[in-house]
């Protein structure tokens, strides 16, 4: 691996060609923190997937497209006058010196879940007025539920056991039946997020990430899916001139090619 004279060196880099782009190029030229914004949130997803298939070339390559974006709004700032790439570098490390007074003071802590209340803790007395400040409202529902779920827990608002939050799903569960039965169409789905949120809630307590555990299965269905019409191609069919026993013949044979 590189030094860390190796690493700065190539940051250096970096920057350079940045500033360089900025003067030269007539895209990056016309670039803003706004135009930006929503490629930086597509390469953030191209990330997470990278991830997901466990691909370390990738991941380094998407890495690198996420660290030229820090780059680029850094340099933005700076034209600004506002910040720079130290500014940056700089308020995420006081902030970390900060909130980790068990490793640059003289705080003890026991484990994982303590270090995670005095981290809300120390954010409150930094100024946020909620604990769930910090929880973008633009994330997708179901990542803002483990998040808003995480918050509150680092501050001790939390369930005990896990067996207690499974109860709170079965309940749900139960509630939701009955508005399916007699409710509008308001009530149930107001319930049906109950249940998501519960069992978002009860995936914590599982140590298992909701979001990951739900792309996992999405990408396995995609898979048997597209068995599914590779096969049906392969006896001169279409899925609409197939009964539903054949799919699900063919289905079952592409579990098994998992």
């Amino acid at each position: 691996m590189n030094s860390r004279a190796q690493q700065l060196e190539a940051i250096d880099r970096l920057l350079t060609i940045m500033d360089e782009l900025r003067e030269q190029c007539p895209w990056d030229k016309n670039q803003t923190f706004e135009s930006l914004r929503h490629l930086t949130i597509e390469e953030t997803y191209e990330l997470s997937d990278a991830i997901l298939d466990r691909n370390l070339e990738e991941i380094k390559n998407e890495l690198g497209d996420l660290l030229l974006h820090l780059a680029f709004y850094s340099k933005l700032g700076s034209e600004e006058k506002a910040f720079d790439i130290a500014d940056v570098a700089n308020s995420i490390s006081d902030r970390l010196v900060h909130r980790h007074p068990h490793v640059y003071g003289d705080l003890e802590v026991q484990d994982e879940e303590e270090v995670k209340k005095n981290w809300e803790a120390l954010k409150l007395k930094e100024g946020k007025k909620s604990v769930l400040e910090g929880v973008p409202k633009g994330l997708p529902s179901l990542v803002k539920a483990q998040r808003i779920q995480d918050k509150v827990a680092g501050v001790g608002f939390d369930w005990e056991h896990p067996d207690q939050v499974w109860q709170k799903v079965q309940e749900e569960l139960s509630e939701l039946n009955a508005e399916v039965k007699n409710g509008t169409s308001e009530r149930i789905e107001a319930e049906f997020g109950d249940v998501l949120f519960s069992m978002i809630n009860y995936a914590r307590f599982l140590k298992i990430n909701p979001d990951m555990a739900l792309e996992r299965t999405n990408q396995k269905f995609t898979k048997r899916f597209q068995y599914l019409e590779k096969q049906t191609k392969k006896v001169g069919k279409t899925l609409h001139e197939m009964s539903l026993d054949e799919m699900d013949t063919v289905w079952e044979n592409a579990k098994k090619e998992d």
